[in-house]
């Protein structure tokens, strides 16, 4: 609930700071005095457009601080400002600030945290349900009808929805599988086409690399193969070096026990010998790798060209198309056992459908007993607030199979009639101001506070009427504010007797400055204030006396 609001330098009101509880709260104060002030600052932290006439003459800058409390942050708040990634403790309070510039523009702020002014309008209809003699919104708004009647007939709303995404889920895995078969099916002579022309390349993975591999050894060899040549040459034969010095360690090895020195000399040789037989065999290993072969090259070069052109045909590597023909072969697979999938998967939409309608039904018909039963239930409130000729009306509307939904196969539209025979129209369209705020109070206390916002406020329910019938409005406002919070701007002594807190609302003058204050009012204060409403400018014994009586009555 809403539990101080904060105003600075709004049109009359240069600062003001309330606090409010729960309960029946009613705000009075001569005509002209700044309720509207009041509640155009609120309508600023609720999201509506920044109008810098608002902003109080000779002032750079307005704001209005809004602060809200919950036992616990309703879930859809909790969800937009989740969405909208605003970071909010368990049981910290919620605090919405609108700062408004004279030169135009505003800011608006959640928790200190900057928001844009879309996300103050989508959660407000949670925060505050205002109504009053241009309401446009909350239970005149028909989008939120459904919801309201299937809260108050307690119907199984979930199921509904669930059946609903099955039913879509199943619907769109049929459609995808149609869809893929017939695409398949368009290109089947292309697939096989590929397919066959790849099956004929046979590409294995890391084949391309280890081809270029090949292909660099050999066009290295040929560079090489005049060195290569020579060297073979000059280390093969009876008159090689390497056969010089084998010769000449076997002469030395018969005399070396003649002498140490020869003997080292011998070893020295040996080395030679091992280490000139290993250069001789890598000589060998390397002229074998580095081999040039024309007709090999040649064949390496085409396997390399048929492999690269394929790739680029497929749009992939030359290592990824044996994947690419594993591909092709499923969907041609696919074509072929197509028809049993979809089979399966039409069965599966069918049997969700039925389900769907089935939960869909059932909820049709408890929308229908309920919508009775709230008729009447409005019905017995109108009398008692002078609307004895008007007629409330539920109505339960059949939608066409396209328009069916998660809510369900209806739209639902609270209908009045005003006058006898007339036909029954949308709630905004043929009740006059007051006629239409007594209706919503009507609605309101049938349905119990279903669906309602944190906050309600019905500004001026009571123009225009008197007497019996504000006692009735006024007994009313107090049983919907048991259940929570209810403000309430009012002329009407009989609905201020109500409220649990009375705030008055005063201008006054101090040479050419004009200032709006508001105060809370104690008992004393109240009883006067009240008696002023009953008697006018002079306050009279009398009606101080009749103030006491609405104040015990109350």
């Amino acid at each position: 609930m809403l539990t101080s609001l904060s105003i600075r330098n709004v049109v009359l009101i240069e600062a003001l700071d309330l606090s409010f509880s729960g309960g029946l709260g009613v705000l009075t104060g001569e005509t002209g005095a700044g309720k509207s002030i009041l509640l155009d600052a609120l309508g600023l932290v609720l999201g509506d457009r920044a109008d810098n006439g608002l902003v109080r003459g000779g002032e750079d800058q307005a704001s209005v601080t809004a602060t809200f409390e919950f036992s616990k942050l309703p879930d859809p708040i909790r969800t937009s400002l989740s969405d909208a990634e605003v970071d909010l403790e368990p049981g910290e309070p919620l605090i919405v600030k609108r700062r408004l510039k004279a030169d135009g523009g505003s800011k608006a702020f959640i928790n200190d945290q900057p928001v844009g002014v879309a996300l103050l309008r989508d959660i407000a209809r949670n925060l505050v349900e205002l109504h009053g003699q241009h309401d446009d919104r909350g239970l005149v708004n028909a989008r939120g009808h459904r919801a309201l009647l299937d809260r108050y007939a307690g119907g199984d709303v979930a199921a509904v929805e669930q059946a609903w995404g099955k039913w879509r889920k199943a619907e769109d895995a049929l459609a995808q599988a149609r869809a893929a078969i017939n695409k398949a099916a368009e290109e089947q002579d292309l697939l096989l086409a590929h397919l066959t022309e790849l099956a004929a390349l046979a590409p294995e993975a890391g084949e391309e690399d280890e081809l270029a591999g090949q292909r660099a050894d050999m066009q290295k060899g040929e560079r090489l193969s005049g060195d290569l040549i020579e060297l073979q040459r000059l280390w093969e034969g009876s008159d090689s070096a390497l056969a010089g010095l084998r010769s000449a360690a076997r002469r030395l090895d018969r005399i070396a026990s003649e002498h140490p020195m020869l003997a080292e000399a011998l070893e020295s040789l040996d080395r030679a010998v091992i280490e000139a037989g290993e250069a001789e065999d890598k000589l060998s290993r390397a002229a074998e790798l580095l081999a040039f072969d024309p007709s090999l090259l040649d064949r390496i070069e085409t396997r390399l060209f048929e492999l690269r052109a394929a790739a680029r045909k497929h749009n992939c590597t030359a290592d990824q198309l044996p994947a690419k023909m594993i591909e092709l072969r499923e969907a041609l697979d696919a074509i072929e056992g197509g028809e049993a999938q979809i089979g399966t998967l039409e069965r599966t939409a069918r049997e969700s459908a039925l389900d769907y309608q089935a939960k869909a039904e059932a909820l049709s018909v408890i929308r229908a007993e309920a919508a009775r039963r709230l008729d009447r239930a409005v019905a017995a409130e109108l009398a008692p607030l002078k609307l004895d000729s008007a007629k409330f009306h539920t109505a339960v509307i059949r939608l066409p199979d396209d328009r069916w939904g998660a809510g369900g196969m209806d739209a639902v539209e609270f209908l009045i009639s005003t006058n006898p025979g007339a036909d029954f129209a949308p709630l905004g369209k043929i009740a006059s101001g007051g006629e239409l705020s007594r209706f919503i109070l009507a609605l309101k206390v049938a349905l119990a506070e279903e669906g309602g916002a944190a906050t309600i406020i019905f500004d001026e329910i009571d123009r225009g009427v008197g007497g019996a019938v504000a006692s009735a409005i006024g007994e009313r406002l107090a049983r919907l504010a048991s259940a929570g919070q209810l403000l309430a701007v009012t002329h009407s002594p009989q609905v201020a007797a109500r409220g649990d807190r009375h705030y008055m609302i005063a201008k006054s003058s101090q040479g050419t400055v004009t200032r709006t204050s508001v105060g809370l009012l104690d008992a004393a204060a109240r009883k006067e204030e009240i008696a002023r409403m009953l008697s006018g400018a002079e306050v009279t014994a009398e009606a101080r006396a009749q103030a006491d009586r609405l104040l015990e009555q109350a």
